[in-house]
């Protein structure tokens, strides 16, 4: 039910314009054939240009990483490249980029949670952005991201603080920080049935707030040596940024 609702929220958000949904213009592309670009693993700050390795002939997994936003940029860039994703409206803006600017992309619709299409030591890189917060068990996303990898392989993945999961939803929205939740935190626990279906019918994802152990510990015991770590925000309109980064990013390696 999680996944198939969560596709039906992302394909509608494709279609009202989500910003994470926007794909990349011609000039954006342009510049990344010359070794320009920036991605985006959280919302605001850019990934350090000094976290990828040698884009040029890397095979990378854009890995829950839909929207015709970092897959085109790293193609651009020299890197062979696979956006792997649930929403289908999500990777036909991947595609509707890769025909227009004249980039090999592959396509592939699934599960970020299993990636048995691809075989062991498939990629050098994985692009991450923040996604996980869309199924309910984020260690099976890490082990199959390390299986997938080869040795010294690199993961590139944002996700979100969960103390951005512990406040009331209806007070938020009303200016109010008031500590209702506990981590892990699960929509599908929380919600009604009702506000489970309003959700649907609003294209509204539901998320899980994962603890900061299965995030970050659980990258560490998949076999990750983590080498990289900054902090973000949603940005200066939103309440909680005032007071604490909600957002996450990690460069881990892989080990064997």
């Amino acid at each position: 039910m999680i996944l198939e609702h969560n596709r039906t929220a992302w394909d509608r958000q494709v279609e009202v314009g989500n910003k994470w949904t926007v794909p990349v213009d011609e000039q954006q592309v342009m510049e990344a054939r010359k070794g320009k670009f920036s991605i985006y693993l959280t919302p605001c700050r850019p990934v350090p240009q000094s976290w990828f390795p040698v884009l040029k002939n890397s095979r990378v997994l854009c890995l829950a990483s839909g929207g015709g936003q970092q897959g085109p940029l790293l193609a651009a860039a020299g890197a062979a490249v696979t956006v792997y994703d649930n929403s289908p409206n999500q990777l036909q803006q991947d595609q509707r980029v890769a025909e227009r600017e004249n980039l090999d992309i592959d396509i592939v619709q699934g599960d970020m949670r299993d990636l048995s299409v691809f075989g062991s030591e498939s990629f050098d890189l994985i692009v991450h952005p923040v996604s996980n917060a869309f199924v309910p068990e984020v260690r099976k996303v890490w082990t199959e991201a390390y299986r997938v990898l080869r040795e010294e392989g690199i993961l590139l993945a944002g996700f979100t603080n969960p103390v951005a999961y512990i406040f009331d939803e209806n007070e938020y929205d009303k200016g109010l920080l008031v500590v209702k939740n506990k981590i892990p935190h699960s929509d599908c626990e929380s919600l009604s049935e009702e506000a489970i279906s309003l959700r649907l019918d609003n294209g509204i994802p539901l998320e899980f707030g994962h603890t900061l152990e299965d995030q970050i510990g659980g990258q560490i015991d998949a076999g990750f040596a983590i080498k990289g770590f900054y902090e973000d925000t949603y940005g200066e309109q939103d309440l909680l940024s005032e007071y604490i980064a909600c957002f996450i990013a990690t460069r881990a390696i892989k080990r064997a």
